[in-house]
C-alpha cells in the first residue's frame, strides 16, 4: 500500500479506511460490550452504562493502537498522542452512532444480558456503527490524517 496518502484514490483508500474502521471496530466492540455488560449486570443507570461503555472503547481503542507504536519504540506519550492522532475521530463517530442506535431500539437498554434484543440491538449498534464510520476514516485518510499517521510505525 502506498504510503502517500494524498495519491492514494479510489478501492486503495477505501480499502484502506476498511482496515481502519476494522481497527477502530475492535476496540470500540471490546469497550462497548464490556460497558453494557458490567453497566447491565450492576444494574446501572442507562446514562451511567453508556459512559462506562464510551470510557472503555475509548481505552480499548487507544490501547489497540498504542501497543504496536511502541513496539516500534516509541516512548508511551509519543505513542499516546500518535493513538489520539490516528483514533479519536473514529472512535468518536463509532461512539456517538452505536450508543445513538442502542438508544433509539425500545427496550434495549433496560433488556437484561439474556435478552436477544440486548445482544441483538448491540451487534445491529456496532454494524451501523461500522457503516458510518467507513467513510470518516476514508476521508480522514485521503487527508493524511486519522490512521493514516499509522503507517510510519508498520513493520
Amino acid at each position: 500500500m502506498s504510503h502517500d496518502h494524498h495519491a492514494m484514490a479510489g478501492r486503495e483508500l477505501t480499502r484502506s479506511a476498511i482496515s481502519a474502521t476494522v481497527h477502530c471496530l475492535t476496540g470500540c466492540a471490546i469497550g462497548e460490550v464490556l460497558g453494557m455488560v458490567i453497566g447491565t449486570a450492576l444494574g446501572l443507570h442507562n446514562v451511567t452504562t453508556i459512559v462506562l461503555s464510551v470510557v472503555l472503547a475509548f481505552f480499548f481503542g487507544y490501547a489497540l493502537t498504542i501497543r504496536p507504536v511502541r513496539a516500534a519504540g516509541v516512548p508511551f506519550a509519543g505513542a499516546f498522542k500518535v493513538a489520539l492522532a490516528a483514533d479519536t475521530l473514529s472512535i468518536m463517530t463509532m461512539e456517538i452512532i452505536d450508543n445513538a442506535v442502542i438508544v433509539a431500539v425500545p427496550g434495549a437498554m433496560d433488556a437484561g444480558l439474556g435478552s436477544l434484543l440486548f445482544w441483538g440491538s448491540l451487534a445491529f449498534s456496532l454494524v451501523v456503527a461500522f457503516i458510518v464510520t467507513v467513510p470518516v476514516n476514508r476521508w480522514l485518510i485521503g487527508r493524511g490524517k486519522g490512521h493514516a499517521v499509522m503507517h510510519e510505525y508498520h513493520s
